[in-house]
């Protein structure tokens, strides 16, 4: 695992000492890995998951009278839950600029989509910008923080990934789509096609504990897109924001809305693609040998190299 925290190497280290013994082959060393992988990815969805938890409990618990606002409740929670994140090693300083880039290029649509009318939020408390809330801005956020640390828990290494020059036009035109489709031609499904044209043949490399999981990277696109649009439909009915279909009653997030945090997520990936350069499978182990992480790069490629190729 590449440039962990403090608190991750000794996570790590403690994790591989309960797994020392663990069978190489057969149904339990595959139960392994799967658990393995989930708590990966519970640990690279902490943040988001914490807001979710605190959005959820406010509509559940927060009083309605209560003298501080619930949005500012909500934004305060943000602020604290970023703060605890690197308090507690859980966040690299980093990934922090990362996730500061993703919370004002989220805030700056939130203000153009309000305004438009796309969606709404309570209109309560100070702490925000115009109708904007400034909790939401951490939701952008969340999606950033999954993104970086998802990339250096699973030792992510790409074949064929395209051009990064490419990817960074592909992405502005599809952010500038975002604002531009209210008044002219909607490009999304052009744009649609060219993310299909661009990484159809790149091939993801996730290394599990002892297994390194070969998947289509256009295939993990749709998977964290739908794992977004069921987190929105959470934070829905919990009352964060709504859409106009929502304003009288709560009902399911329109699945139109799948082709959106798609291509969002396209950005996403672009902004941390800048800040961690797609590379090959194996490079980033080679590199960890030289710097601080080398103990647990050594110590991860000295596991049994096997593969796992999708069906």
């Amino acid at each position: 695992m590449q440039r962990a925290t403090s608190l991750e190497r000794r996570v790590d280290a403690a994790a591989r000492r309960v797994l020392l013994g663990a069978p190489a082959d057969g149904i339990r060393a595959g139960l392994v890995e799967f658990a393995v992988f989930v708590l990966k990815q519970a640990w690279a969805c902490i943040f988001g998951a914490a807001l979710l938890i605190v959005i959820v409990a406010a509509q559940l618990w927060y009083p309605d009278d209560a003298a501080l606002a619930r949005n500012d409740a909500l934004t305060i929670a943000a602020v604290l839950i970023q703060i605890a994140m690197l308090v507690f090693r859980l966040e690299s300083g980093r990934e922090l600029w990362v996730i500061v880039l993703f919370h004002l290029t989220g805030t700056a649509m939130e203000l153009f989509k309000t305004d438009a009318g796309s969606w709404a939020y309570a209109a309560d408390g100070v702490l925000r910008i115009g109708g904007v809330p400034l909790f939401s801005g951490f939701m952008y956020a969340a999606v950033g923080s999954y993104m970086v640390r998802v990339y250096r828990l699973f030792d992510l290494g790409f074949t064929r990934y395209p051009r990064r020059w490419i990817t960074a036009i592909l992405a502005a035109a599809i952010y500038l789509n975002f604002f531009t489709h209210h008044w002219w031609w909607d490009a999304r499904w052009v744009l649609l096609a060219g993310v299909v044209a661009l990484w159809v043949p790149t091939v993801m490399h996730a290394r599990v504990w002892r297994r390194t999981v070969r998947l289509p990277l256009l295939l993990v696109f749709g998977g964290v897109a739908v794992f977004i649009y069921l987190a929105e439909n959470i934070g829905t009915w919990a009352g964060a924001w709504a859409y106009p279909d929502q304003a009288e009653t709560w009902q399911p997030v329109s699945l139109s809305k799948l082709s959106s945090w798609f291509l969002l997520m396209i950005i996403s990936v672009v902004l941390v693609a800048w800040v961690y350069p797609p590379q090959i499978p194996g490079a980033r182990l080679r590199a960890g040998a030289g710097d601080s992480g080398g103990a647990d790069a050594a110590r991860a490629a000295s596991a049994p190299p096997t593969s796992i190729r999708p069906r």
